[in-house]
């Protein structure tokens, strides 16, 4: 009686944190501990070879890419969570030089410093594609310490060829793993898009700054 009375009295907050840790526990389990059975054999058509020992490569059954809704999922939850992580570290980086040529670029026209603000617009652009450089090798990182390439060269070659979409690498990733390449692109179409709509205003302040400088040239 006394242990039924204690198990009533317990905290709503224990409650609740068990109930959290049983479902991050079980999404964990969705998303990775699932992932390894995608790869499966065929079924050995003659049933006198299924007591063989394969001895050598030639004889092992070949394995093939099972669909299932389940791995779908999988790779759409990932891929989404990716994308979030690269613009989230988009939106801060790039956010962060748009605030800094905004605010250096104040104070060299308020002194007439215009040469100042040309080199302030070059090394934002600088500091942009080192950004971009950066998130492709987050996905690079990922991938190769997922072990889905062997070698960190192909990680990024991959990673950069499809956040750019260019396509200039073959799709190398292993079965079960595709889609991952759409996320990555998607990633690169959204990142460079958000570039491009802060390069505009900073090329106003370049394109302003340069016509003050000429008519202070000629007054």
């Amino acid at each position: 009686m006394k242990s039924k009375m204690w198990v009533n009295c317990m905290p709503a907050k224990e409650n609740k944190n068990k109930r959290s840790r049983f479902w991050v526990s079980g999404l964990w389990v969705i998303l990775f501990n699932a992932r390894f059975t995608r790869m499966v054999p065929y079924d050995i058509i003659n049933a006198d070879e299924k007591f063989d020992i394969y001895t050598s490569a030639d004889k092992m059954p070949p394995v093939t890419y099972q669909f299932t809704y389940l791995a779908l999922l999988q790779d759409i939850l990932l891929g989404v969570a990716g994308i979030v992580l690269i613009l989230i570290f988009h939106g801060i980086s790039i956010n962060t030089v748009l605030m800094r040529f905004e605010r250096m670029t104040t104070a060299n026209l308020a002194k007439k410093e215009y040469h100042w603000v040309f080199l302030h617009f070059y090394l934002s652009f600088c500091f942009i594609a080192l950004i971009h450089i950066a998130e492709v090798l987050i996905w690079a990182t990922f991938v190769y310490q997922a072990q889905l390439l062997n070698s960190g060269i192909d990680a990024i070659l991959f990673a950069g060829s499809c956040y750019t979409t260019l396509g200039f690498i073959q799709d190398i990733l292993p079965d079960g793993w595709k889609s991952l390449a759409f996320f990555i692109s998607f990633s690169g179409l959204f990142s460079l898009a958000w570039t491009t709509s802060i390069m505009i205003g900073m090329t106003s302040t370049y394109r302003e700054t340069w016509k003050l400088k000429n008519h202070h040239h000629k007054v």
